[in-house]
């Protein structure tokens, strides 16, 4: 199996752009045509993604050609969020669909529906309003599913975040209002596992509810003057919870870690996908994604391409779940032959 993977960003209207990525992927795959493409686009593309998705076939040879718009997108060219952009990895095995193997999910809507949560086995990203194609056709209803036959996976799942303390059983909560824990009321109970320079003003939009590893993070939304705060979720007495914080140091070395347990010498990847948050991007590291850097590091040479969505898919606790603010990558390998060093 040969893949190959570039970002085309400029002047070209989205056709040109899909078309472009396309042929400079399928130049890097040493390949004439693809069996099947994996092309995603920044929203400014996104009135015009029928016509882009129809250059991408036509550019590549067939008609599966899935994915979504995004906020931004990448692939070996780096990422793209400023102004039209499009991302396309090449493939020349079977085609996308049938039974088995990894599969994967694009929506533009802003849950996961029952059916989807409910069935721990798909991957993918969620952006809200985007436009999502499959089969080299947008799809009215919003959302696609597609599956890579004949290939095996690794995941790995970042979820960029720094536990403050260990987990602790939570004592009163009512509605979203989390009132007690660990024999204190809620925000104190916080202020007290927060860095010294935080706790007089905690930033709660960088801190978090742990409940499951394995689980979505609970966003906090409110510190009350009661002492309470309110969650994104109800909680229940007997619950146990922990705090962590999103930072830039703390997210990168979460994903160095994670990048590092997955390595397997004697298994290479033959290509992977990268589903990142829009808050982890380039724009969280001061203009540099290092999510993408560490998997450079990591796997150099390994052609990638992605997106950068409001919500990235993974299976986790109960089925698949919708995570925020996480680096979700998918490490591919032919099913079937094993890869050269």
């Amino acid at each position: 199996m040969r893949a190959g993977s570039a970002v085309a960003a400029g002047d070209l209207p989205p056709a040109g752009l899909a078309e472009h990525a396309v042929r400079a992927a399928l130049e890097r795959a040493g390949l004439a045509r693809a069996a099947r493409v994996l092309l995603f686009l920044t929203r400014d593309c996104a009135r015009q993604a029928p016509a882009a998705v129809r250059a991408a076939a036509g550019a590549a040879g067939t008609l599966d050609v899935t994915g979504c718009t995004a906020w931004g997108v990448v692939a070996d060219d780096g990422p793209a969020f400023e102004g039209p952009a499009a991302a396309a990895l090449v493939l020349d095995a079977a085609p996308l669909g049938g039974t088995g193997g990894q599969r994967l999910f694009f929506s533009g809507h802003g849950t996961l529906p029952p059916a989807i949560a409910s069935d721990g086995t798909r991957t993918g990203l969620v952006d809200e309003d985007a436009v999502v194609w499959s089969h080299g056709r947008c799809a009215l209803e919003g959302s696609v599913e597609a599956t890579l036959d004949g290939i095996a996976t690794r995941l790995v799942r970042s979820s960029g975040l720094r536990p403050l303390c260990p987990a602790e059983t939570v004592e009163a909560a009512g509605l979203l209002d989390l009132h007690r824990l660990g024999g204190q009321a809620a925000l104190e109970h916080l202020r007290r596992h927060l860095p010294a320079e935080l706790r007089a003003d905690p930033p709660l939009h960088r801190i978090v509810a742990v409940t499951d590893g394995n689980a979505p993070a609970l966003p906090i939304l409110a510190a009350n003057a009661d002492g309470t705060l309110t969650l994104a979720e109800a909680l229940h007495p007997g619950q146990r919870i922990s705090w962590a914080l999103r930072s830039p140091l703390g997210a990168e070395k979460d994903m160095r870690d994670a990048l590092a347990a997955a390595v397997d010498p004697e298994k290479p990847p033959l290509f992977a996908l990268f589903f990142s948050c829009l808050g982890r991007g380039p724009m969280f590291y001061g203009g540099e994604d290092r999510d993408l850097a560490a998997f450079r590091e990591a796997f150099p040479g390994v052609p990638l391409a992605g997106a950068y969505g409001s919500g990235q898919v993974a299976p986790g606790t109960g089925g698949s779940r919708l995570f925020q603010n996480s680096v979700v990558t998918l490490l591919c390998e032919s099913a079937h032959v094993q890869s050269l060093p």
